[in-house]
């Protein structure tokens, strides 16, 4: 008779519905894991587009397509439009590069036996890429939490390997950038930003989140555009007071000065615990 194969090495169990639970517990206890390896204590979480790309990858293209024959090229004239909107919204990709980098450097100089205040990305391109590219500039660690989904998502070069993590669950990566971050800065981006973003800021208004988060929505003018808050209030959706919970801001510098007066405050002299343990409230 042949021996049977012990539970834990069973593939097909693992990766039946009946193994489900296990998988979510392995999205939990993994990082969990290199955290505590790492004295991971806190997180800056970087949310944003995938899509974005550098100043010089964006001109490269612009350039690409501006010296083609128009004759050859089909569409040219969209092509050109959208080549010169993503050259122009490469700034928000130097401008996560360089907000990361000072955040990283001014971590880095705080006097404590653990990793306080490291940044942390989705681990993908765009935004995800600039702001770990920025920590690494710094000299520092930087976090990615990938998702495996068919199109956009794979692990930036600058993502500090041992902290670089492949999730099938987006509830348990959501909950690994909810959990760690003690602020969040959100460049503009599309559906999976927002979804991001809004259900952070749902979280910290249901009290469900019960510590100071800092949120921070990066450029006024886009966020204004793409989000009516002001008729959300007006329309009773939500209260005047929710507008505090996040801050709206257009340069690095008065990103830089809300994150860090903000950890100042509330986490500078926060005692260092054992790393992370499951808490319902993510308190």
């Amino acid at each position: 008779m042949k021996k049977p194969v012990k539970a834990y090495q069973d593939d097909n169990f693992l990766n039946s519905s009946d193994g489900r639970t296990i998988r979510i517990i392995t999205e939990y206890l993994q990082p969990k894991s290199k955290f505590k390896k790492y004295k991971v204590m806190d997180t800056i979480v970087f949310f944003g587009s995938a899509r974005l790309k550098s100043k010089r990858e964006a001109m490269k293209e612009y350039n690409f397509i501006k010296k083609s024959n128009p004759k050859q090229v089909e569409n040219f004239a969209k092509k050109l439009r959208e080549a010169q909107l993503l050259l122009d919204m490469s700034r928000y990709y130097e401008d996560a590069v360089e907000l990361s980098r000072r955040l990283t450097e001014w971590s880095l100089n705080l006097e404590t036996n653990a990793n306080r205040f490291i940044v942390c990305t989705g681990g993908g391109p765009g935004i995800m890429e600039a702001a770990n590219k920025g920590a690494k500039k710094a000299g520092g660690y930087s976090i990615g939490l990938n998702i495996s989904i068919p199109f956009e998502q794979f692990v930036n070069n600058y993502v500090t390997p041992d902290l670089s993590f492949e999730f099938h669950y987006f509830f348990m990566r959501k909950f690994w950038f909810a959990y760690l971050s003690k602020a969040l800065i959100v460049f503009p981006g599309g559906f999976g930003t927002m979804d991001e973003l809004f259900e952070i800021l749902t979280l910290v208004q249901t009290a469900k989140v019960r510590k100071k988060l800092a949120v921070i929505m990066y450029d006024k003018k886009y966020w204004s555009r793409v989000i009516n808050f002001d008729a959300l209030v007006e329309m009773g959706m939500i209260s005047k007071s929710d507008l505090n919970l996040f801050s709206l801001t257009d340069s690095i510098e008065d990103a830089f000065d809300i994150i860090v007066k903000h950890l100042k405050k509330y986490y500078s002299n926060e005692k260092e615990p054992k790393i992370i343990e499951p808490v319902l409230h993510l308190k």
